[in-house]
């Protein structure tokens, strides 16, 4: 952590803090200021919203109080879109996009996410290239088999939670017709 003597000494060379970071220190809270040249990349991240998201979560970070709130927040949130995802999933929809996208949530605070959304990530991407290079009718038969997939977890889904059973009433229907 930087205390706040060296934050004033780094200063000095980098330029009066700014935004968040002027307000943050005004209240007495320690703010990280990086000294030295800063390299174009640097300069990028530290733009935009990224780089307003990421000041912001340092500052929240710095507040032990802060920093358990934050941990809370992040877990709630990500539960509940994980949660959402999860009951999606068997439904036609973004049922594994909201998994995602919740684990993407937890990645912000929690190392396990972090190395779990990698995972996924790579593993996503090398289904992705491997299908791509697929010929044509294995990538339809690779379609049908998912379909069916998606078929059968549809059916069972309305068959055991709601009790209604599509292909009986199909099957009934057509004997009836």
């Amino acid at each position: 952590m930087v205390t706040r003597g060296s934050s004033v000494a780094a200063r000095t060379t980098a330029g009066p803090p700014k935004g968040a970071a002027r307000a943050a220190e005004s209240r007495g809270y320690e703010v990280p200021v990086e000294g030295g040249p800063r390299t174009a990349l640097a300069e990028r991240r530290q733009a935009g919203w990224r780089g307003r998201l990421h000041t912001t979560l340092e500052l929240i970070r710095a507040n032990p109080t802060g920093r358990v709130a934050l941990k809370i927040f992040i877990g709630v949130l990500g539960a509940v879109i994980v949660t959402v995802g999860v009951a999606l999933i068997p439904l036609p929809g973004p049922g594994w996009l909201l998994v995602i996208a919740g684990l993407g949530v937890w990645a912000v605070e929690f190392h396990w996410a972090r190395r779990l959304l990698a995972f996924t990530r790579r593993h996503v991407n090398a289904w992705t290239r491997w299908v791509t290079s697929r010929s044509l009718p294995v990538r339809c038969a690779l379609g049908a088999v998912g379909l069916v997939f998606v078929s059968v977890v549809v059916w069972l889904s309305l068959k055991y939670s709601l009790g209604i059973d599509l292909v009986a009433r199909t099957l009934h229907y057509l004997a009836t017709h």
